[in-house]
């Protein structure tokens, strides 16, 4: 149960999975509750995955799941060739390419205890996703 203002009125919180509706955010939705929108904060070096085409980001999860980190450090690369990231804006192109071979080399020497290579095969699926989505026209922050 949500709580509303004052806190003496309880009601329902009601998620709506339709993309295609536009809703106001705290306003009433036609069944009586409260539309609610979620966002995922993301960490920088999480906001650096660039967004590359689809084909080259299979490429790289594939490399990052059979030598972990050798797909992250790949795309850090396509970060110079012009691929695009959601810190791009904020701290320019030559910063997010660090970060990016930062998380690689993090990938690379926590393998051997099994972090790397899982955080690794992580990274290669939200590559896949963000070029998925790209190609798809649906808006990044999602």
């Amino acid at each position: 149960m949500a709580q509303k203002e004052g806190g003496t009125k309880q009601g329902r919180v009601n998620a709506t999975y339709d993309l295609g509706a536009k809703a106001m955010v705290g306003a009433p939705s036609a069944g009586g509750g409260v539309v609610v929108e979620v966002r995922e904060k993301k960490g920088p070096l999480r906001a650096a995955i660039p967004t590359m085409p689809f084909p080259l980001a299979v490429i790289c999860l594939f490399l990052n799941t059979f030598i972990p980190g050798l797909g992250t450090f790949i795309s850090a690369f396509t970060v110079l060739c012009g691929a695009r990231s959601e810190l791009i804006s904020e701290r320019g192109v030559c910063c997010v390419f660090w970060l990016n071979v930062a998380a690689a080399l993090i990938q690379i020497l926590t393998a051997v205890i099994m972090v790397g290579w899982i955080m690794s095969i992580f990274w290669g699926m939200d590559m896949v996703i963000l070029a998925s989505s790209k190609d798809q026209g649906v808006p990044q922050d999602v």
